[in-house]
């Protein structure tokens, strides 16, 4: 089973396609599994005019309709192609305490089959670096942990890794490996995710404790979408013995 589960459509401000040409790129790809991810600030603003106005916290509001109303076209998109691909309804949470960034408090999420949470390890995050107290307020089944080096930041927090992913492993929370390789990114490639699969320690916690890990190439543009570089990375996960999400 190849996986995707980091994707953005023309929602994201930085997003070009609609989540038809998303769907269609991975599935001329033969990606098995697609999560569209867009982030929670566009999705909840909408427009850039009012994400970057000076009382932008005011048009943010609660975001129930904008985020139910993303919900839906996306869930449209998995029935429309429900033969070629499964499409998983996500969404990528800026965390950056700004007072415009992050999701309002009064705002549900839950009903999505995923989340995905950014600056986890920035020093003004919400989050307070708690990943596991900021996985309940989202509710969602699953949350993933996106753009971080996990074990720099466990033993920036003094805790155990080992101890830490047996704790992600039994409250449904999994780790990001982002393979992006595009101009939006500036072909730029995440070294910690380089780290990881260069170092058999680390593979032998996470595998031992359980987790799960999840394979995304945070595609902005189809133009830029490589999905045999998708499939290498979940090949390689798969032969460490390291179960994905939504992993059958």
């Amino acid at each position: 089973m190849i996986q995707d589960l980091h994707s953005h459509t023309y929602y994201s401000f930085c997003g070009g396609d609609t989540p038809e040409q998303v769907a269609e790129a991975a599935i001329k790809g033969g990606i098995d599994v697609l999560g569209i991810t867009d982030h929670n600030t566009g999705v909840c603003y909408c427009r850039l005019d009012f994400y970057t106005a000076p009382d932008a916290q005011r048009f943010g509001g609660t975001a129930e309709r904008t985020l139910r109303r993303y919900y839906d076209h996306i869930n449209l998109i998995r029935e429309k192609y429900r033969d070629k691909i499964e499409i998983k309804r996500g969404i990528e949470l800026n965390t950056t305490d700004d007072g415009r960034n992050p999701l309002p408090d009064s705002a549900d999420i839950s009903y999505y089959d995923y989340c995905l949470v950014e600056c986890l390890d920035s020093d003004c995050t919400v989050t307070r670096g708690d990943i596991f107290a900021y996985a309940k307020r989202c509710g969602t089944p699953l949350v993933g942990i996106a753009h971080t080096d996990l074990f720099r930041h466990i033993r920036s927090r003094g805790e155990d890794p080992y101890e830490y992913f047996c704790r992600m492993a039994e409250e449904n929370i999994f780790w990001e490996m982002n393979v992006s390789y595009d101009s939006i990114h500036n072909y730029r490639v995440h070294g910690y995710m380089l780290d990881f699969f260069a170092d058999e320690e680390k593979q032998d916690i996470v595998r031992r404790s359980g987790a799960l890990v999840s394979i995304g190439f945070d595609g902005h543009r189809v133009g830029d979408y490589l999905p045999d570089r998708i499939r290498e990375y979940n090949e390689k996960l798969h032969a460490l013995g390291i179960k994905r999400p939504f992993e059958k």
